[in-house]
């Protein structure tokens, strides 16, 4: 009991550690470049699926009648599109900065939409789900208008126009973020004895989050130790991404404390969804800034297990 109750408070830690080990394991078998390039095809393919299947799962415990705008949720988006934005005039107005990459780094962690499985860490919280959901899908579409407003004053590309790249940006996160809830609501209202085998499954989401989350770590590793960015750089990008997930889930927390959702606000606007933001940051930014999503991953995800570990504590109390 004791080894399992170890598992379950500290898993995404041991999904983390796992992710970290696999990569090391991988590259110490001395893996051909066809090795490599199958092993990022399966990673690039069991990623999204892994997401998909938790989403929907999650998604089936969702009713519907429960989306509605909330006032937290409108503070949460003042403050990521109003950060970003401020940024934004502050390389605007010095296109030269020496600190460009650190602020770039900042601004895609600070606009980086909520994170598809945040929904399944708030609901193990005991936040609202249909809460987190809502404003997931709000992030996801001012992200859209948001990052291709400024995009072009910011960091200039001919190639890509603001319209390019809001369509860029809906067709990353929509098949991921809209067709689970479309499906899943299409079975509740279909199909409600599949719908309740689906909801008894209540632990899974959980599960195949851990098993994503260890991809992805492994994918965050192989980025961080292929980059040839400058050490002094790299720990810029570092200090920046700790100071934006630290931030971040205080001041959710600290709104959502004013309505009663502390823990849904807070994992809102600190819980991340780091692919996306690697992906921001390779396509629009300075290529390099992207690493600062990567080191998000690993602080997001370790507040997250603090998290988890507290409150399966304050339960057995309980």
């Amino acid at each position: 009991m004791q080894v399992k109750r170890i598992f379950k408070d500290w898993a995404l830690i041991w999904a983390m550690l796992l992710g970290v080990a696999g990569y090391f394991v991988f590259e110490a078998m001395h893996p051909s470049a066809r090795m490599h390039a199958m092993a990022r095809d399966a990673a690039a393919i069991a990623q999204p699926m892994l997401i998909f299947a938790m989403l929907f799962l999650t998604f089936c415990k969702f009713d519907p009648r429960h989306v509605r705008l909330r006032r937290w949720h409108l503070w949460l988006l003042l403050t990521q599109c109003g950060l970003f934005a401020a940024i934004s005039a502050v390389l605007m107005a010095m296109p030269h900065s020496g600190m460009r990459i650190s602020l770039e780094g900042a601004m895609i962690c600070l606009i980086c939409p909520t994170a598809t499985a945040a929904a399944v860490v708030t609901r193990r919280l005991g936040g609202d789900m249909a809460g987190i959901t809502t404003y997931t899908i709000l992030i996801n579409m001012a992200v859209a208008v948001v990052v291709p407003a400024l995009l072009p004053f910011v960091h200039p590309n001919p190639q890509i126009t603001s319209l390019t790249a809001s369509i860029m940006i809906l067709s990353k996160v929509c098949p991921l973020l809209i067709m689970p809830l479309v499906l899943a609501w299409a079975v509740r209202f279909t199909m409600p004895r599949l719908l309740g085998i689906l909801v008894r499954a209540q632990d899974a989401p959980f599960y195949l989050w851990l098993v994503a989350l260890a991809l992805a770590i492994a994918v965050t590793v192989r980025s961080i130790v292929h980059t040839d960015v400058d050490i002094a750089t790299q720990l810029w990008l570092v200090a920046v991404s700790l100071a934006c997930c630290i931030f971040q889930f205080w001041a959710g927390r600290k709104i959502g404390s004013g309505y009663d959702e502390t823990v849904t606000a807070g994992q809102a606007l600190g819980q991340k969804n780091t692919v996306f933001a690697i992906w921001m940051g390779y396509t629009f930014f300075t290529p390099i800034a992207s690493i600062a999503g990567g080191f998000y991953s690993i602080w997001h995800n370790i507040a997250n297990s603090y998290q988890l570990y507290k409150h399966n504590k304050n339960q057995l109390r309980a």
